[in-house]
């Protein structure tokens, strides 16, 4: 039997559950899941090694017009999506009537020559009506693409779509070592963690001004050390996130820390920094350092 490999690009607005099903496809937990908007800023491969197969999937930034250059840099994450698809997800989250960012993308999307495949996600949130009227107005925007109703979130019609990519997929040698899960570092997934917590634990405009980056890390025999820097816009944005005596940023902290134990299944020592660095997202020397310019 011939080896098939390819890349299998997964694309849609902030929230449709791209990372939910990221994680689903790939069976593991690559990339981070909350349920507030943009939680994915980078692009993340995540690499499924069967005998004859190697899919390589990628998950991507949420579609949205930007405001600042980190979103500018997070948009390109999905423009370079489009040109190395072998086959295009393109996930709707069927509950969201507003889907403009996406659709201004269309031509785009149809020009990139990847084999399209619709998934209309949440399935389990809409009635019958509402799913078959859905799938009338996403033929009618991709008529030459298959569409497949799904919840990423409930497994349902995963093992479906699997089939239906490896069918698709070209025939060719593996793109990376058999072995091989992702092509991010150790060090990028305890960052994510990092990020992860913030998103969760923290409100308003705190989890869009951070950035988190590991500056230190010791892989000793029995223990990880870390040392990482989370970096805010402003001052008032670091009171808040340290909290009153640094209890905040504690509690932060711990969830990261445990999170991490159970990734790398080895006991972790984790300190944490926080540091101003105004305007940030704005700053090109800044976004080349945090991984978002080359």
């Amino acid at each position: 039997m011939q080896h098939r490999a390819g890349f299998v690009n997964i694309i849609g607005k902030p929230n449709a559950g791209k990372s939910t099903l990221m994680n689903e496809l790939v069976g593991e937990k690559l990339a981070i899941i909350t349920q507030k908007a943009q939680t994915t800023r980078h692009r993340i491969l995540g690499i499924v090694n069967e005998e004859n197969s190697q899919i390589v999937f990628s998950d991507t930034p949420g579609i949205l017009e930007p405001h600042y250059k980190l979103q500018e840099a997070m948009l390109h994450f999905v423009l370079t999506a489009l040109e190395d698809a072998d086959v295009l997800l393109i996930l709707i989250d069927i509950t969201d009537p507003d889907q403009s960012a996406l659709l201004a993308l269309k031509d785009k999307i149809k020009k990139s020559g990847a084999t399209l495949l619709v998934l209309l996600n949440k399935i389990d949130l809409v009635n019958q009506g509402q799913l078959e009227e859905s799938v009338e107005t996403w033929a009618g925007h991709f008529p030459e693409a298959e569409i497949l109703p799904l919840s990423a979130l409930h497994s349902a019609n995963i093992d479906i779509l699997l089939s239906k990519i490896h069918a698709i997929l070209p025939e060719g040698p593996p793109y990376f070592e058999k072995d091989q899960l992702t092509d991010r570092s150790e060090r990028f997934f305890a960052s994510e963690i990092i990020r992860e917590k913030i998103l969760l634990f923290y409100d308003k405009e705190i989890p869009y001004s951070c950035e988190a980056i590991i500056t230190e890390f010791k892989d000793e025999p029995a223990i990880i050390k870390l040392r990482a820097e989370i970096f805010v816009n402003r001052e008032s944005q670091k009171a808040i996130l340290i909290g009153s005596g640094g209890s905040a940023l504690k509690r932060m902290g711990t969830a990261a820390r445990k999170d991490m134990e159970k990734f790398f299944n080895k006991k972790v020592f984790l300190e944490l920094f926080v540091k101003v660095s105004k305007d940030w997202r704005d700053t090109p020397l800044q976004l080349k350092r945090f991984g978002y310019l080359d």
